[in-house]
């Protein structure tokens, strides 16, 4: 990892441009990711697709496959040249996302879902890696919390930009719009991205040592948990909030699309870069700060959630999402940071694929199901508020392990420092 003091002139540089290309591309997999909620009642129609077939396209298909392809490809990228590894799925999950508009039928759908679901898996690991060589130790919060800035801008320019397109083309003509445009960024990535040197020459430690080494650390084991839970909460808003106000409040569809969309992409945008940035500034006093801020903000973020879900004014439903979005998805970068700051270069794809794999099939995989549960048993309807609100809850028990967490984390800290990782 490069030290402060040598991050001046062509290094500096060199970072911009890097974040810059794979903020890009985390945009394109949002995009690719999103467009399919948006299309799904045209391809039910068009498809004869009932609607336990949607949902295993739209969920199944894609999280089952992205949570296991995620470990392999996140061993592939600390083995093998991460620029390529990035250039390589970001090509397969564009082809995939475009290969979408060619189903004719449910399982060519199915089919074409999974590639996008295990080309995506590829990405995070390899650009967390090498962010993570590329800013020093004091930039990293707010380096990686600026890349997952692009969650909720693809999902803003999911949400409106897919809704109008959806409008005046044809399904299938949509997907090719958004997916084939990815082999246009696959090319620029691989032409100015620069792949940074390995700053260790030890050998690449087998799997079983990688995993051992990252749990037996208490820190990332109760900040991994404290992380799925939270993702947990926010998968389940990701997938009702549209619902919530189509139902609760009346609004149409297009009404709904905007104010979701403006939320999550501006307070979701803002959220994650105040977790880094204030990780970062507080950091050197005392390294815990990085996770307390993510404990305070998620804190913080219920009372705002919670009023928003039980009000019956939409202003102030707006007001509290808001507001509750910035506290929420603060850990979104800084959560990635943290663990990244525990491992040395040949482990950091390794370590960001097994975050992702527990936030993943601890959060999204059971996030939505377990709200849309909760609705039913409240009657269904606009009881979708109560489970909404139930789930916002769910984030003081992450604070709990955030602060399991915090507890132990400068003596991890300490320690890997000391072996010069």
């Amino acid at each position: 990892m490069i030290k402060d003091s040598e991050f001046t002139g062509a290094s500096r540089r060199t970072a911009q441009i890097s974040l810059g290309l794979l903020v890009l591309v985390n945009v394109m997999s949002q995009l690719d990711r999103q467009i399919m909620s948006v299309l799904v009642e045209s391809i039910r129609i068009d498809l004869d697709l009932t609607d336990t077939q949607i949902g295993v396209v739209v969920g199944v298909a894609f999280a089952v496959f992205y949570t296991l392809a995620g470990l392999p490809l996140g061993r592939l990228a600390d083995r093998a040249n991460r620029r390529t590894v990035i250039v390589s799925v970001l090509s397969f999950w564009s082809l995939a996302t475009a290969a979408c508009g060619l189903a004719q039928g449910y399982w060519q759908l199915f089919a074409a879902r999974v590639g996008v679901g295990i080309g995506e898996a590829g990405c995070a690991p390899a650009a967390q890696s090498i962010l993570s060589e590329t800013f020093p130790r004091e930039r990293i919060g707010r380096a990686l919390s600026t890349y997952q800035m692009a969650i909720p801008i693809g999902i803003l320019f999911g949400l409106a930009g897919g809704g109008y397109l959806a409008d005046h083309y044809h399904w299938r003509t949509v997907f090719m719009m958004v997916g084939l445009p990815g082999l246009l960024v696959a090319v620029i990535v691989r032409v100015f991205l620069k792949e940074p040197p390995r700053s260790d020459s030890e050998e690449l430690e087998p799997v079983a040592s990688v995993l051992s080494t990252i749990f037996a650390m208490p820190t990332i084991r109760q900040h991994m948990l404290a992380c799925s839970i939270q993702t947990m909460t926010l998968a389940a808003t990701a997938t009702f909030n549209f619902a919530f106000m189509v139902r609760v409040h009346g609004l149409s569809n297009t009404e709904a699309g905007i104010i979701i969309g403006l939320i999550t992409g501006i307070a979701g945008g803002f959220g994650p870069y105040m977790g880094g940035y204030l990780g970062d500034r507080f950091a050197p006093k005392d390294p815990r700060w990085r996770i307390g801020w993510l404990a305070i903000g998620a804190v913080l973020s219920v009372p705002f959630t919670i009023s928003a879900y039980l009000t019956s004014s939409l202003p102030l439903t707006i007001v509290g999402l808001t507001l509750g979005v910035v506290g929420s998805y603060m850990y979104a970068g800084a959560g990635h940071a943290v663990a990244q700051s525990l491992v040395g270069p040949r482990m950091r794809a390794m370590t960001a694929a097994s975050m992702l794999f527990a936030m993943n099939l601890f959060g999204y995989g059971a996030g939505p199901v377990v709200a849309g549960w909760i609705s039913d048993a409240f009657g269904g309807d606009e009881a979708l508020r109560y489970s909404l609100a139930v789930m916002n809850m769910l984030l003081l028990w992450a604070a709990v392990h955030y602060w399991l967490a915090s507890r132990t984390y400068r003596e991890d800290l300490a320690r890997v420092q000391a072996l010069g990782l």
